[in-house]
């Protein structure tokens, strides 16, 4: 999971960030958040009875407002919440485990390496169909519409 997980949270992040953010500076009324890197040793675990949550980072960016990186590992039947809707934008990529998407009144199956994208106010969610823990990786912000970098 370290591994693989790191990675694809990162790209996730990467790439999502990047294809909003390229070349973007912060406006002077934000407070850039600096660069770093954490472990899953630094993430905060949260236990419930569908499973874990490991959130690694929370909160502003210089693009995202009410941000969230996180894994969630749901057990075998189970699910974090019927499917729901929010502001946020939201990235969901499954590691392992299978189950069922829930996307805008439609389901259909979720495996390893599928990825779910809902837009603000869709239905979406997903549940543990299978019988091994499902764990996914989750990014989601609002948008707060940086400028682009001026040219020099």
């Amino acid at each position: 999971m370290r591994s693989s997980g790191v990675f694809a949270l990162s790209l996730l992040a990467l790439t999502t960030t990047a294809a909003f953010t390229a070349g973007a500076q912060a406006p002077k009324s934000i407070t850039p958040k600096p660069s770093f890197i954490t472990s899953i040793e630094s993430a905060k675990r949260e236990d419930f009875e569908w499973g874990s949550l490991y959130t690694y980072d929370q909160g502003d960016t210089y693009s995202a407002a009410d941000g969230l990186a996180a894994v969630a590992v749901i057990k075998p039947g189970m699910q974090i919440h019927p499917p729901h809707q929010h502001a946020e934008e939201e990235y969901v990529i499954v590691a392992e485990g299978t189950g069922t998407w829930s996307l805008n009144g439609a389901e259909r199956p979720a495996k390893a390496g599928d990825l779910q994208y809902a837009a603000p106010w869709d239905m979406h969610g997903i549940t543990n169909t299978g019988t091994t823990p499902l764990r996914f990786f989750v990014w989601k912000w609002n948008g707060k519409g940086v400028p682009p970098q001026k040219k020099r």
